[in-house]
């Protein structure tokens, strides 16, 4: 298994995903194209599995952190390799689920987790990876982490923040926060 990584192209693919708890509107396409077409950033990120422990406590945290993602003009997606159906299921059950901002896109056919290089061989489940991918659908950032241990969303807006002020010409120094001085050449 090769985690895609930064520089290549993020993967075509078209994807059904959860979008709301509402059965007359529950679910939408979800394409590579979509953040390219509207000009913006996509921030993806990966949980193994539906109804599980860990993975609810990052959705949530990604949540949290919405607004964040669309002031730096990126499209947040969560996916797993359950199905649209276990997504749905899993919103209307538990209440910290239900009124998520971003879709949760279905991977059934683990084709796309794969070509993504994050397929856990044993179980054919996602790891918990996030991608950042630009404008132009080039990877930019990635970080995969053990399927036990939760990610920090907090240093994923650092990271797209980061990268934006990378793209303006400005280097970024080691703990760099948003506001702080940049190295300029």
């Amino acid at each position: 298994m090769r985690v895609l990584s930064i520089g290549e192209k993020f993967p075509e693919f078209s994807k059904t995903a959860t979008v709301s708890t509402d059965l007359s509107n529950a679910f939408a396409t979800i394409t590579n194209e979509d953040h390219i077409k509207a000009g913006k950033w996509m921030v993806m990120f990966w949980w193994p599995k539906d109804f599980t422990f860990v993975c609810p406590t990052e959705i949530v945290s990604f949540n949290n952190h919405y607004e964040d993602f669309e002031q730096l003009n990126a499209m947040l997606i969560g996916a797993s390799t359950d199905s649209e159906f276990v997504h749905l299921a899993w919103r209307q059950h538990e209440p910290k689920l239900r009124d998520l901002k971003f879709p949760m896109l279905a991977d059934t056919s683990k084709s796309l987790a794969e070509e993504l290089g994050i397929l856990e061989e044993n179980e054919k489940i996602a790891y918990r990876a996030t991608f950042i991918v630009d404008p132009k659908g080039t990877i930019r950032w990635v970080c995969v982490n053990d399927l036990s241990t939760g990610r920090n969303v907090a240093e994923v807006v650092r990271m797209l923040n980061a990268l934006q002020v990378a793209d303006r010409g400005e280097l970024v120094p080691c703990d760099w926060e948003p506001g702080q001085d940049t190295i300029k050449l």
